[in-house]
């Protein structure tokens, strides 16, 4: 693994207990806040938010075991290594916080981070797979 990889890595690792916070904050939220429990699009935003944040966030380290591989030039494993743990930030952000307002009855115009992280993640994940298409299989 490079050391911009594993610089990445790090830092991603270090971030990854702020999304167990946010499952305790969710599951205090359930337990303590009668207000969270009488709005469902609030519950299902939140546990969408974090649901992505979670799963973005571990997508983005095994995205960092495969950018090295890649045969793309510096500056596109450097988008790759940023464009991807940056949706595991939009699209969480756009669940939370269209729905902030305990009487939410429609998410707010934050949602439309989620399309900005859907087309981040799209375009990270699209130069990381013709990088490695176009690596050679002999090549080690």
């Amino acid at each position: 693994m490079s050391p911009e990889s594993r610089r990445h890595a790090g830092l991603l690792l270090v971030i990854l207990p702020t999304v167990i916070w946010g499952g305790v904050s969710i599951l205090s939220l359930l337990i303590n806040d009668p207000a969270y429990m009488q709005n469902q699009l609030r519950q299902d935003f939140w546990r969408a938010g974090h649901a992505h944040a979670g799963v973005l966030l571990i997508l983005a380290l095994v995205v960092l075991q495969y950018v090295d591989e890649a045969r793309l030039w510096d500056r596109l494993k450097r988008a790759v290594r940023t464009l991807v743990p940056s949706a595991a930030i939009l699209l969480p952000v756009a669940f939370f916080l269209s729905v902030l307002r305990s009487d939410a009855t429609a998410p707010n115009g934050f949602i439309y981070l989620a399309y900005v992280g859907a087309v981040v993640l799209v375009i990270g994940l699209v130069i990381l797979g013709v990088g490695l298409l176009r690596r050679p299989l002999h090549a080690s």
